[in-house]
């Protein structure tokens, strides 16, 4: 998968291996009527394509399925690989990588967010691609994390308007 892009807060000195690593799977998926599937997380004013971390004992692929099952309520064929960011967060000693692909909606269901998706007070929203870049390219999140989120997932979308 292409790396398109490292994103940091701050340079670090060592080489990276006393940080903390996770893995996730993310993509944009795509339904019948060309909409896109974006996150909005009202408590922290930013828009997210869905997707989440690699589980123990998960593939990627794994990941991606339930993520987006959890996330959206789809079912979904993955059609493409969109590429690979690392963001470095030094507030949380992170090394995140994230695989982001992308899909076509194989059938609709109904959203099962976590307490904490609960708690951020998710919301599912099915916009053209131009308009959800348009979103992310407007957002102001409120907290740490939504920044690097709102970079990260702005160069996943540009990628797949390049793409298509």
């Amino acid at each position: 998968m292409e790396l398109l892009r490292e994103i940091k807060d701050k340079q670090f000195s060592e080489d990276g291996s006393l940080l903390k690593e996770r893995e996730a799977s993310r993509a944009v998926i795509f339904d019948d009527n060309n909409l896109v599937a974006l996150l909005f997380v009202g408590k922290d004013n930013y828009h997210k394509i869905p997707g989440g971390g690699i589980e123990l004992g998960e593939d990627k692929m794994q990941a991606l399925t339930r993520e987006i099952k959890e996330e959206t309520g789809c079912e979904i064929e993955v059609t493409g690989e969109v590429g690979e960011i690392i963001e470095f967060r030094s507030k949380f000693n992170l090394k995140q990588i994230s695989y982001c692909y992308l899909g076509k909606v194989i059938s609709k269901g109904v959203t099962n967010f976590d307490e904490g998706e609960k708690s951020h007070d998710f919301k599912l929203l099915w916009l053209p691609l131009r308009e959800a870049i348009t979103k992310l390219e407007n957002d102001k999140p409120l907290d740490y994390e939504g920044i690097f989120i709102q970079e990260r997932d702005l160069i996943f979308l540009k990628k797949t308007a390049d793409i298509l």
